[in-house]
């Protein structure tokens, strides 16, 4: 018999993309004694977190939750709640993700139509509301933070179209929300999805969605509670009921709200750690937390270019809390990834696509998104470039990063 022994995990030193090194608060909060999924002491946690995503998602709408699972659970949960077989959907791709919003859509019989760009660009807002007046979809799905290419795909304009035009627009906010700007209320979006383990720094395990009465009217629509806990006045048949029943809104709406209507048991200790995830998120305040990640970005971007390398997505569209960098030309990029993760402990990503093994994306979100990170990361990544062969400028990094704090700790000070 196997004797395995108590779980030990070595120390790392996360700076990829997510997911991101977690919260120790958080960490604490997943400790919190196990409660009754409908103790009055529950529910409240239930409520306080609703009323705290609501302020982070920047939304008055009544319906802010999390959905039990990774991120790609609320993508889930949110398309395959609005969209019916047959129903036309627009979907502009600029990276990966675009195409696993297709992916999910294509699986719940929509009439797919996509317009593409090369990755590494975003779209022109007047291009994609050319495509909606064009294709007149019931759907618009898109991605505003692109994690493959570390690109931001503005949306301002864009959802003000759609609600003029009577479209519904679905966001992937996974990598932006508690990083960088996502009004959801003031650029008229109608449901928006986000992740725990990016910028919440809370570990991977659920997805934090909002969505408006517009969305809530088509739920309405589609709405099929379960045959063992549905009442007479539950008991409707409707066209196109919604396909899935662990990611069906229209019953999450009854379990979320004051009905309190059994549909799955919640994952408790995963709902402390976004309540205190969330928690943090205020008490930080989001310009502040913004403003941080824009610092450390900026640290990162001068200490790569000071050592010789070139950005990727050196862009205006720039996702701030994901740098790409361009692979040197003869570097093995997994060799230095490897070597930076054996013998520093640190950890950076490679990308997919057309952009696999071209560049690495070195990621600062949440806890992870520190000045001792930024610090190790520059350090770890040249002496293991050099260790490869590549020539850099020695000991620039660090300097170039250095006049990044300094510089902002000087105007922080003149202010």
């Amino acid at each position: 018999m196997t004797v395995y022994r108590e779980l030990n995990t070595p120390l790392r030193t996360i700076m990829t993309p997510g997911p991101v090194e977690a919260d120790p608060r958080v960490l604490r909060a997943m400790s919190t004694p196990i409660l009754g999924q409908f103790d009055p002491a529950f529910t409240q946690i239930m409520n306080e977190t609703m009323d705290m995503l609501r302020q982070v998602f920047q939304t008055k709408n009544h319906w802010a939750f999390p959905i039990d699972g990774t991120s790609r659970s609320g993508l889930e949960a949110v398309l395959t709640s609005v969209v019916a077989p047959g129903d036309k959907v627009l979907i502009p791709i600029f990276g990966r993700f675009g195409h696993l919003l297709t992916e999910i859509a294509e699986r719940n019989g929509a009439q797919i139509h996509t317009i593409e760009t090369e990755w590494g660009q975003v779209f022109d807002q007047d291009e994609i509301i050319e495509a909606l007046e064009r294709v007149k979809p019931k759907v618009l799905a898109i991605v505003h933070g692109e994690t493959s290419t570390g690109c931001m795909q503005p949306l301002d304009k864009v959802g003000k179209a759609c609600r003029e035009m009577g479209i519904i627009s679905i966001v992937d906010a996974v990598a932006t929300i508690a990083g960088t700007e996502v009004k959801v209320d003031e650029w008229q979006l109608d449901a928006v999805i986000g992740g725990t383990q990016k910028c919440f720094s809370v570990p991977s395990g659920m997805a934090p969605i909002t969505y408006n009465e517009r969305v809530e009217k088509i739920l309405s629509s589609r709405k099929k509670v379960e045959r063992g806990v549905r009442t007479a006045e539950d008991a409707v048949d409707v066209l196109h009921p919604i396909q899935s029943n662990y990611f069906d809104l229209s019953q999450l709406q009854d379990y979320w709200g004051p009905r309190r209507l059994n549909h799955h048991t919640e994952a408790t200790s995963m709902l402390y750690a976004l309540r205190e995830g969330a928690r943090v998120v205020l008490e930080e305040g989001l310009e502040a937390r913004f403003a941080r990640h824009r610092l450390h970005e900026k640290a990162i971007m001068e200490g790569v270019k000071a050592m010789g390398l070139t950005l990727f997505n050196d862009v205006p569209w720039k996702l701030p809390m994901v740098t790409c960098v361009n692979i040197p030309e003869g570097i093995d990029g997994e060799a230095v990834r490897s070597m930076l993760l054996e013998q520093f402990g640190i950890e950076i990503a490679s990308s997919f696509g057309p952009l696999h093994g071209k560049i690495w994306r070195i990621g600062a979100m949440g806890y992870s998104c520190r000045k001792e990170n930024v610090f190790a990361v520059l350090a770890g990544l040249e002496a293991a470039l050099i260790r490869n062969g590549a020539v850099v400028q020695r000991g620039e990094a660090l300097q170039a990063a250095l006049n990044v704090y300094e510089t902002a700790a000087a105007e922080k000070v003149m202010m």
